[in-house]
């Protein structure tokens, strides 16, 4: 029997009602054994039926998790009587069913990677309600700044923003280091899907001598549920990191390209080689499929066709990557023994 009462369902779960929910949650809290709290979660989720991916660092815990109605509030419930977790805010989306297809639960040494030192646990911007960022927006003076990868602003983003320039998350501090070193007077207002990519770069920002910085507290899901904001200011669709993909905010501002209809559908082209991320509507993709171009679509390397590409494809990843940190290793030891590195004995 489960704690309300329900007995156990086919999965595996304690509950058998029928309505799902997603939780995006994160928060910055020291953690003096986080293998020890990966293990809570993990055995939390086991019993709850709940999917998703939670990561575990000194610095905290950030997650995302799918699960019935029942069980994500059996979750949030445990949460907040946790001594670490108690101020943990949910964003809740109901949904049909789950948004991953399992469970992954790690411990790294940082919740979300920037790859530099950043305060995150106390030297982050000014945190703003959706009110204020969207009264802030009308400052001529403000530079806003989308903090999310360069494929999640092309599906949607506030208007004025600055696209940035980078494919993940720990390329923005010499991005901004690039574009921004004469901006350091200027308010700067930031934003992200969720909030804690804000709580990251935010504190960078701060520590590189910016000092006017915001962010939008609670981020685009945030925003775009506000009742009084309802989501004004931004196009387009948020770009989701679950089996969902995105979520509508506003009016597209992505076209497929292959019919140049309004579209924030995103799709790997069907060539693995290729692979690569474009908007397509899926009465193109049921006429022509998913090869982004011809050349793409006589490949032999087909997802659709070979499935059992898959193992060798995983394996090809593993030996590049290996590959590719042996040369770096290398070029370190070269480095280490180059005579310009040598420290002067007379020094």
């Amino acid at each position: 029997m489960g704690p309300d009462g329900g007995s156990r369902s086919d999965s595996g779960s304690i509950y058998e009602d029928v309505d799902y929910q997603v939780l995006l949650y994160y928060m910055f809290v020291p953690l003096d054994d986080p293998e020890a709290i990966a293990r809570e979660q993990r055995s939390w989720c086991t019993e709850l039926g709940l999917h998703g991916r939670i990561i575990v660092a000194s610095e905290g815990i950030n997650g995302t998790l799918s699960g019935l109605k029942a069980a994500t509030d059996e979750y949030r419930a445990r949460m907040s009587k946790h001594p670490s977790f108690r101020a943990t805010e949910f964003k809740v989306d109901e949904h049909d069913g789950h948004a991953f297809k399992k469970l992954s639960i790690k411990v790294r040494d940082e919740i979300v990677t920037l790859g530099v030192q950043a305060d995150a646990i106390g030297n982050t911007g000014t945190h703003l309600s959706p009110r204020e960022f969207q009264a802030k927006l009308n400052d001529p003076q403000a530079l806003v700044l989308d903090i999310r990868n360069d494929y999640e602003y092309d599906m949607g983003r506030f208007r004025g923003a600055v696209r940035p320039d980078v494919q993940s998350f720990k390329e923005f501090p010499q991005w901004l280091r690039d574009n921004f070193s004469n901006d350091k007077k200027r308010p700067i207002l930031t934003y992200c899907t969720g909030g804690i990519r804000c709580e990251k770069l935010t504190a960078f920002l701060k520590d590189e001598g910016f000092e006017d910085v915001y962010q939008l507290h609670g981020g685009i899901v945030t925003y775009a549920k506000d009742p009084v904001v309802q989501g004004e200011g931004f196009d387009g669709d948020c770009f989701m990191f679950d089996d969902r993909l995105s979520v509508p905010v506003g009016k597209p501002v992505s076209q497929c390209e292959e019919c140049g209809e309004p579209c924030a559908r995103y799709v790997n082209c069907s060539n693995v080689d290729c692979n690569r991320l474009y908007f397509l509507c899926q009465e193109c993709e049921d006429h022509r499929g998913v090869a982004c171009s011809e050349s793409c679509r006589d490949n032999d390397r087909q997802r659709e066709r070979n499935e059992k590409l898959v193992p060798t494809l995983r394996r090809e990843g593993k030996r590049l990557r290996r590959q590719r940190h042996r040369a770096k290793v290398r070029e370190r030891a070269k480095a280490l023994a180059s005579p310009d590195t040598q420290k002067d004995p007379s020094a």
